[in-house]
């Protein structure tokens, strides 16, 4: 069944002109469907090269936000409508704005994963690779990172010459993992290296062998020399690479560290959205986009 549903969408997606994205915490069976997978940022810039006139987003609504920003004169679909990303909705344009009048000499620096609007009111983004890079990079000695406070923590760690103001907000799911769950994982696998994600609290952080966005999680752990790994993200990592590397082993830190937000997207929906029956069209209005594309092409200046 699975496989037949497969073979229907990659007919329809050739017949409808249409490019697939898929964010690396998806399904295997949705990734195998998909013309590209990765990490939000590095889809939207695929989308923006990709021939097809319509794209649709297998992830979470701020991703379809960002490739709609990026490639307004394209369609952009959400796979499924209730996909959306707990961390980006945190903080909203109206807080932010109150933030800075206060701290009126602080740059606002905003992770990947927020709102459009959202974006607005920053001077810069930043994904989780360039995170470092470029708040080492920009001007301003002051910074309030948002929204992530773990991601912001490690970041301070490594710019130690910035002054940070970081606010309580951060991914549910990574955060909720303890340095408990990572004692109990090393003792069932004392051989396994630990790669985790720096949405991870400082705890975590700290005895981590590697750490790093999805992807780089994802490169380090393809090509090293270790034969065990205890993955430190969204489960789906550990299933990609066992899947990649089946000569390796590879253990989730935790059962807990599942995003109910990307679960929620599955093959149907993507049959569903290509035939007109599913899916959400993302709709973004040129001021606002124009706009929040702005901290999105600092970013480049600053990061590559």
């Amino acid at each position: 069944m699975i496989k037949d549903l497969q073979q229907k969408i990659l007919r329809l997606k050739k017949e409808k002109d249409v490019c697939i994205l898929a964010h690396s915490y998806m399904s295997e069976e949705i990734c195998e469907i998909a013309d590209f997978t990765g990490d939000s940022y590095a889809l939207s810039v695929k989308a923006k090269t990709a021939p097809q006139s319509t794209v649709i987003m297998c992830g979470v609504r701020f991703m379809a936000e960002t490739v709609k920003m990026l490639s307004p004169q394209k369609r952009v679909l959400l796979a499924h409508p209730q996909a959306g990303c707990p961390m980006a909705e945190q903080f909203d344009r109206e807080l932010i704005c109150e933030v800075k009048a206060r701290y009126p000499d602080y740059a606002v620096v905003a992770y990947i994963n927020t709102t459009t609007n959202l974006k607005t009111v920053a001077d810069v983004c930043v994904t989780s690779s360039s995170a470092v890079k470029i708040c080492k990079a920009i001007p301003q000695k002051n910074i309030l990172f948002i929204p992530d406070i773990n991601l912001g923590a490690y970041v301070r760690a490594q710019v130690p010459e910035k002054n940070f103001k970081l606010l309580s907000g951060g991914c549910p799911t990574h955060a909720r993992i303890e340095k408990a769950d990572v004692i109990k994982a090393k003792a069932a696998h004392p051989n396994a290296k630990l790669l985790v994600h720096p949405e991870c609290r400082a705890e975590v952080v700290e005895l981590a062998d590697y750490v790093g966005s999805t992807t780089g999680i994802m490169d380090f752990a393809e090509k090293s020399a270790a034969a065990e790994f205890i993955i430190g993200t969204e489960t789906a990592i550990a299933e990609h690479l066992q899947y990649k590397c089946p000569e390796k082993s590879f253990y989730p830190l935790s059962k807990d560290l599942v995003c109910h937000n990307m679960k929620i997207t599955t093959l149907p929906d993507v049959y569903n959205c290509l035939t007109g029956a599913g899916g959400e069209e993302i709709a973004i209005d040129e001021q606002t986009r124009l706009q929040a594309v702005k901290c999105i092409e600092k970013m480049i200046e600053y990061g590559g």
